[in-house]
């Protein structure tokens, strides 16, 4: 069997190579070879018939290859998680980064200067194909590196506020979470030690971000070591969907591993390149570790939302277990521990 087009042909694609999202039912059901190549032709490129599924989950992501000329990569954005608007000003942030020659991949504009189409009622952007690996983040120097990109993204990033992407809060991020899972999804025998436990937890959060009262500036949001491509020596970010207000500090902690030593070795580092461009706050260091309990109300909260997608039984199998949720409650009882000691410091 062949998957033909414009008189064109390639072999077809095994099943192990489609991914079960494009067999089911789903908001991406009509992402087939053809709809893609069609929407991408629809910017004026002529495909090669070559489509290559990206790992994401959130929106579905593709690398189409190009006749005369190198592969696009094509984002299409899950319907109704953001407006027009939003995407837009994700998209206006990555290229002001990229203008002050930063090195952001930023969507790619059209004749008329836009970056956001539409094909059949599904959004899209197109993506110029970036290579490279995975950081090595135990080397000093390329936290440093990092420190220094950080820096300079975020001096761009407070210049002014984002007028239509959220913020990152309590209320978002934590008690909307948490609604869900004690409503729909908390086994009945968990229900009572989890109520109390995030109660605790949300409080002692809402405390700290009264204290510290953290500057809220435009960040990537979402920087972890999947988002960072290395090559030449030097990061390329990559991503800006979960782009945000929040404090600084939300884009530092998730380059940090290790025991705590580790983590004030790697902290002090990224921070002394960091703070060649932009002022850190020391204070947002205490916020360290209600950051990282709030992406653990929120990650557990995005598999349950997202648990009718095909896509998410198949790729996440241990959610939504019996020991998946006794293992949570136990994190979060580590994680409300850890909001009891000190913060990080800087050596």
């Amino acid at each position: 069997m062949l998957w033909l087009r414009l008189g064109r042909s390639i072999p077809s694609p095994s099943m192990k190579d489609i991914s079960p999202m494009t067999v089911s039912p789903h908001p991406f059901h009509k992402l087939t070879p053809d709809f893609i190549m069609d929407a991408v032709e629809s910017q004026g490129y002529r495909c090669d018939c070559r489509t290559l599924a990206l790992n994401s989950y959130e929106n579905r992501v593709y690398q189409v290859g190009i006749e005369e000329g190198a592969p696009l990569v094509a984002k299409f954005y899950r319907p109704g998680r953001w407006t027009d608007a939003q995407i837009q000003e994700e998209h206006g942030f990555a290229l002001e980064l990229a203008e002050h020659e930063l090195p952001v991949v930023a969507p790619l504009r059209n004749a008329e200067g836009e970056t956001l189409f539409h094909h059949h009622a599904m959004r899209f952007a197109l993506y110029p194909r970036q290579g490279g690996h995975a950081p090595e983040f135990d080397h000093g120097d390329n936290l440093l590196i990092m420190g220094r990109l950080l820096g300079r993204l975020h001096r761009i990033g407070a210049t002014r506020p984002f007028r239509h992407r959220p913020v990152l809060d309590v209320r978002s991020f934590g008690h909307e979470s948490v609604a869900l899972i004690s409503d729909r999804f908390i086994p009945p025998e968990y229900r009572a030690n989890y109520d109390a436990l995030s109660r605790d937890l949300l409080q002692t959060i809402e405390a700290l971000f009264q204290e510290v009262a953290p500057r809220l500036i435009r960040i990537h949001g979402d920087c972890h070591a999947g988002n960072v491509l290395w090559r030449d020596d030097a990061p390329h970010l990559v991503d800006l969907d979960d782009a945000r207000l929040a404090p600084a500090v939300q884009d530092i902690w998730m380059m940090l591993s290790g025991d705590r030593a580790r983590q004030n070795a790697q902290l002090s580092e990224i921070v002394e390149g960091y703070a060649e461009f932009y002022d850190f706050q020391p204070r947002e260091l205490r916020l360290i570790e209600a950051l990282r309990s709030l992406r653990i109300l929120h990650y557990c909260a995005w598999l349950a939302r997202r648990w009718e997608d095909p896509a998410f039984p198949v790729n996440f199998p241990w959610f939504n277990t019996t020991r998946y949720w006794g293992e949570h409650i136990l994190e979060l009882r580590e994680q409300l521990a850890a909001l009891q000691e000190m913060p990080l410091q800087l050596l």
